[in-house]
C-alpha cells in the first residue's frame, strides 16, 4: 500500500504546506502459501476465540486494549483522531542539529518532501540547511504513532527520515563482553592497511539483491522443469594465526585491485574500439 500523507513544515512564523512520498520500495519476491498435496493456495480466516471459532468480518473487528485479563476498552478510527492536536497533524521543527551528530541506529523510514504551496519559503529552507549541513528535528503523529523526525537536504533535495525514539533502542546484549585480549601493534598497522587499501567513494548504484537474482534465476529454472545446482564456492582457507590471516588478507586486496583495474581498461578499450 502506498504511503500518502498531506500536511505541512513549520519553523517559526514560516508555514510550508508539503507532501510525503516513499523514497523506497518493496522488492521482496512473494511466494503464496500452498497446500503441497492439492496445490490450493492456503487461506487464513479471523475467528472469534469465544464463539466456537466463528469466522468474523472485518467491519465487525475492533481494536482493544486489554486492561485487566479479560477486559477491554474499544478504540474506533474517530477516538485516535480526537487525541490528535492541530501540532500532531503538522510537522512543527524544534530544532536545528548537526547533520553528523545524528547516529545512523536512530534512522527508520525515509521519505522525499516536496511542497504544495509556499515554494519560495520552501527553497529558502532547503537551501540554508544543504549549505550549513544542518538537520531539522520535529516530531508528529503518523497514523496512530507519534514519529520524531529529521529532514535534512541533499543535492537539492529535501528529505525526511523518521527516527525512533530513544527509549525504543535497545543496549547492546553483548555490552558486557570483555575485549581486553591483547594485540599487537603490527596486527593493529595492518588492519589499518587493509582498511585504507579497500577504501573508495560509496556508490550505492555498485552493489545489487544478488540473492534476488538468483532466486529470479531459480524460478525460471523450476518452471522450465529444471533442478536447482547449488553455485561453486571457494573453500575458506583456515589461518589459526591472526597476523597471517591479515598478510594473506592484504595480497587478496592488492591482487583484487589489480584485476579490477584490468576489467576497467579493458572495457575503456572496448568502447573506443566500437566508437572508432
Amino acid at each position: 500500500m502506498a504511503f500518502s500523507y498531506k500536511g505541512s513544515i513549520s519553523f517559526g512564523l514560516v508555514y510550508i504546506p508539503i507532501t510525503l512520498h516513499s523514497s523506497v520500495k518493496d522488492n521482496d519476491i512473494s511466494f503464496n502459501m500452498l497446500d503441497r498435496k492439492s496445490m490450493s493456495r492456503i487461506k487464513y480466516k479471523k475467528t472469534c476465540v469465544n464463539c466456537d471459532n466463528k469466522e468474523v468480518k472485518n467491519e465487525d473487528i475492533v481494536k482493544g486494549f486489554e486492561y485487566e485479563d479479560g477486559k477491554y476498552v474499544i478504540f474506533d478510527d474517530k477516538d485516535f483522531e480526537k487525541l490528535k492536536t492541530k501540532k500532531d497533524k503538522n510537522i512543527n521543527i524544534e530544532c536545528f542539529v548537526n547533520l553528523d551528530e545524528i547516529d545512523p541506529l536512530y534512522f527508520d523510514r525515509p521519505f522525499y518532501v516536496n511542497p504544495t504551496g509556499a515554494e519560495k519559503a520552501f527553497k529558502i529552507l532547503l537551501k540554508a540547511m544543504e549549505e550549513e549541513n544542518k538537520a531539522a528535528i520535529a516530531k508528529t503523529v503518523l497514523g496512530t504513532k507519534e514519529s520524531l523526525i529529521a529532514i535534512r537536504a541533499k543535492d537539492g533535495q529535501m528529505l525526511l527520515n523518521t527516527l525512533f525514539f530513544q527509549e525504543e533502542v535497545q543496549e547492546n546484549p553483548a555490552e558486557d563482553l570483555d575485549l581486553s585480549v591483547p594485540s599487537s601493534a603490527a596486527e593493529l598497522k595492518m588492519a589499518k592497511t587493509i582498511i585504507s587499501e579497500m577504501t573508495e567513494k560509496f556508490q550505492p548504484e555498485k552493489y545489487h539483491d544478488e540473492y534476488r537474482e538468483r532466486l529470479l534465476k531459480a524460478i525460471d529454472q523450476k518452471i522450465s522443469g529444471k533442478q536447482i545446482v547449488r553455485p561453486k564456492e571457494k573453500a575458506p582457507v583456515k589461518i589459526a594465526n591472526l597476523l597471517d590471516a591479515l598478510k594473506l588478507s592484504l595480497e587478496n586486496v592488492g591482487t583484487n585491485k589489480k584485476e579490477k583495474s584490468k576489467k576497467i581498461n579493458l572495457s575503456k578499450a572496448k568502447k573506443i574500439k566500437n566508437k572508432k
